[in-house]
């Protein structure tokens, strides 16, 4: 298996978990709050998928499938088309109120244009150095192995949230 080939792995796992986590669940399921301030399903998953489509149109050198396909009109949120949630408030969590169609829809797109940058991937690839404002300097292997984590502690988070939802609602 190529390193390209064990990223496209990996990042179809997460593929999988936004979708199952999404799975016949209702806007009240996706805004659902374990307290005042936490997170929801519908912000884990817009988070997860503006940071992969942030960070890979960057490596890419490509726009943002966010901005390029139409999304952020899609999805019609209060802040601008280049947050990513980063810093995000208790009430810019809230301000997410999107369908699983949606944030599915959005997370395929992603997805998609992941497979087609890591399609190009070889492995001398991944030690290029693509910021040097940290020390060490973050190559692209690291910068990949960051969002991955990102994205699979988010996804986790999700389907717990989502599983305290149903639990809930029960």
């Amino acid at each position: 298996m190529t390193p390209s080939e064990l990223l496209i792995e990996e990042f179809s796992r997460i593929q999988g978990y936004v979708g199952a986590t999404l799975k016949n669940t209702t806007v009240a399921t996706l805004t659902y709050r374990a307290d005042a301030d936490a997170n929801t399903i519908a912000w884990l998953i817009w988070h997860l998928s503006r940071v992969q489509d942030d960070h890979f149109a960057d490596l890419a050198g490509t726009a943002q499938v966010y901005t390029g396909q139409g999304w952020a009109e899609r999805f019609d949120l209060p802040f601008g088309p280049t947050a990513t949630g980063y810093g995000h408030t208790s009430a810019d969590v809230a301000a997410v109120r999107a369908d699983a169609e949606l944030l599915v829809g959005y997370y395929d797109a992603v997805h998609t244009a992941t497979v087609a940058y890591l399609g190009t991937l070889v492995e001398a690839d991944l030690d290029r150095v693509i910021d040097e404002s940290w020390t060490p300097a973050v190559t692209v292997g690291v910068r990949l192995a960051s969002v991955l984590s990102d994205d699979l502690q988010h996804a986790g988070q999700a389907a717990f949230v989502r599983g305290l939802a149903d639990r809930a609602d029960a």
